[in-house]
């Protein structure tokens, strides 16, 4: 599957939406995905959720559409 993950950059900072960030990976599921971005990167993510469909083709027309390879 794959997973839209939203998270900050930084830990230390209080979350804003405006510094919101978005990445894309592909997991057998979402508590995997989690555990992926938790182990490579220093991220807060905020949620993680499931493409599937019109919601995966919606964001595959994105430009920031990209899956990220650990």
């Amino acid at each position: 599957m794959i997973y839209k993950v939203l998270y900050q950059k930084d830990k230390v900072v209080n979350p804003r939406r405006e510094t919101t960030q978005t990445l894309y990976l592909e997991a057998p599921s979402a508590i995997e995905a989690r555990a992926l971005v938790e182990a490579n990167t220093p991220y807060n993510i905020e949620f993680v959720q499931e493409l599937s469909g019109n919601f995966l083709d919606y964001e595959k027309q994105s430009p920031d559409f990209k899956l990220t390879e650990f």
